[in-house]
């Protein structure tokens, strides 16, 4: 599977950038460049600073507007009150939407305008336009130029990414705040709703909202110190910046059991009598959560070991991790690369229905620890194991299987050398996460000791190298005749083994 093509549509998936964004960009002036550079003639460098500085400037998507603020109004903002200046908004409140590169609320919409260039870019370039008619004799020149205008088009691309991603996360821990009061409210309204319908209020239901709020307040102010880290969610989401599945499961353990003993120690706090207050403390007895502890224990355990392995991993060049641009919720069920995994989704399943089987339980007999059967216990120790097995499964070094010359329809079979193009093929080139274009154009080829770096060679919709499977780079003049060993370095910076090839004059 050509898992470089895959990454690199993912990495324009968004085809929500269909949504206007496409149109407001033709509107910004990001036109085809092909006239100008084919007018550019036989200055290839003149011609690649020229597009780059273009490519640039369209992904920016607005630094121009915004310097010339004195002409929309005075300002660049909505709803900045009147300007000064001489524009057709001045004297007048500017009620356009804000496009500044730098704003943080239009922080997604400057990422789907960047992206909607490189992908128009990419498609230009993939059919012949837009490359200057003085390299047009040249393939590995002209193949040169277009991977460095991908390259800093796919940069802008990131750039804008970053910035909406931890534009995201400042605004998330406002919203997990609303959810978590959202829940408080909720649990109050049952509460009186159950309470007209049955026996009136007692004190397990003011018990139970009073360790609703004592919870709610302690994740209020968890989301507050960590409200540019996305609030509430801060503590599940991985070094990589992706939600941890196994961290979700053992901090929903956590909380149910926590707000079990608050509610048991404001039954304790409220009741009068040495009678009442023996059968609570009864309620913390093993006999009644044997179940529910152990499969808490065992959850932290399996969150604990999963990061240290897969540190260890990692730092072994076992395990190839790329840092993700902000969390999802799919996360919970995906692996890296955004694909569905048996081993997380069988395990958030099994553990979502033993939470919800132990809080009805818990909401039936609120003066003790909810007794989860063991035969449930068991199956979410079954599940943990086979979550582990799979993280210990996953991943592996990427190696190099062979290296041959690459060969185009109508050359003569000859040997490699200087000049030629070569094709590397093995496995595990682009890790999982990878697949954008400027995690691709970081991806590198030693020589010898020369390193190239692999060039983007686009298609319509995708790109036919780098590729998960193969590469196809030149060997430059720099490599000396001999038996040199070839060497990828890919964007996670590990390394391939060496595999030796024979350069003749």
């Amino acid at each position: 599977m050509d898992t470089a093509r895959d990454g690199s549509t993912s990495a324009g998936d968004e085809p929500d950038g269909a949504d206007g964004t496409t149109g407001t960009t033709g509107t910004t002036g990001t036109t085809s460049t092909a006239g100008t550079n084919s007018a550019q003639g036989a200055t290839a460098r003149g011609g690649v600073a020229h597009s780059g500085k273009k490519l640039l400037a369209r992904a920016a998507g607005g630094h121009s507007r915004r310097a010339r603020g004195g002409a929309y109004g005075g300002s660049s903002h909505s709803g900045s009150g009147s300007g000064s200046g001489s524009g057709p908004d001045s004297g007048s409140g500017h009620h356009t939407p804000c496009t500044c590169a730098d704003c943080p609320g239009n922080a997604r919409a400057n990422h789907r305008r960047a992206l909607a260039d490189f992908l128009r870019r990419r498609d230009e370039l993939a059919a012949g336009e837009g490359v200057p008619a003085g390299l047009a004799h040249s393939p590995g020149a002209s193949r040169q130029w277009v991977s460095d205008e991908l390259t800093e088009a796919a940069r802008a691309v990131a750039d804008r990414g970053r910035e909406e991603g931890g534009a995201w996360l400042a605004r998330l821990w406002r919203h997990t705040l609303v959810a978590v009061w959202a829940a408080v409210g909720a649990l109050l309204l049952g509460q009186l709703l159950t309470a007209l319908a049955a026996d009136g209020w007692t004190l397990a239901r003011t018990a139970t909202l009073c360790a609703a709020l004592a919870s709610a307040a302690v994740l209020s102010l968890t989301a507050w110190l960590h409200r540019a880290r996305g609030g509430v969610l801060a503590p599940v989401i991985g070094e990589d910046n992706r939600l941890s599945t196994s961290r979700a499961v053992a901090a929903s353990w956590v909380l149910l059991v926590v707000y079990d003993v608050l509610v048991l120690a404001v039954e304790l706090a409220g009741v009068g009598g040495a009678e009442e207050r023996r059968a609570l403390l009864e309620g913390l007895d093993l006999a009644h959560g044997a179940g529910v502890l152990t499969v808490l224990a065992l959850t932290c355990a399996v969150a604990v070991v999963v990061r240290r392995a897969v540190t260890v991993r990692v730092q072994g060049r076992r395990l190839q991790k790329v840092r993700a641009d902000r969390p999802r919720a799919s996360d919970l069920l995906t692996d890296d690369a955004g694909r569905g995994t048996f081993a997380d989704v069988q395990y958030v399943l099994v553990s979502a229905v033993a939470v919800v089987f132990a809080a009805v339980r818990l909401a039936r007999e609120p003066e003790q620890l909810p007794d989860l059967p063991w035969g449930l216990a068991l199956l979410v120790v079954v599940s943990s194991a086979t979550y582990l097995a799979g993280k210990y499964a996953e991943g592996g070094r990427p190696v190099v299987l062979s290296v041959v010359r690459a060969r185009e329809i109508g050359d003569l079979h000859a040997p490699i050398r200087t000049g030629d193009d070569i094709e590397i093929r093995g496995a595990g080139f682009v890790p999982a996460g990878a697949g954008a274009p400027d995690r691709l154009a970081r991806m590198v080829v030693r020589i010898g000791t020369v390193h190239v770096h692999v060039p983007l060679i686009p298609v319509s919709g995708g790109f036919t190298s780098p590729a998960d499977a193969t590469l196809t780079v030149p060997v430059p003049v720099e490599v000396e005749p001999g038996r040199v060993d070839v060497q990828v370095v890919t964007a996670a910076g590990v390394e391939t083994n060496r595999y030796p090839i024979d350069v003749v004059d």
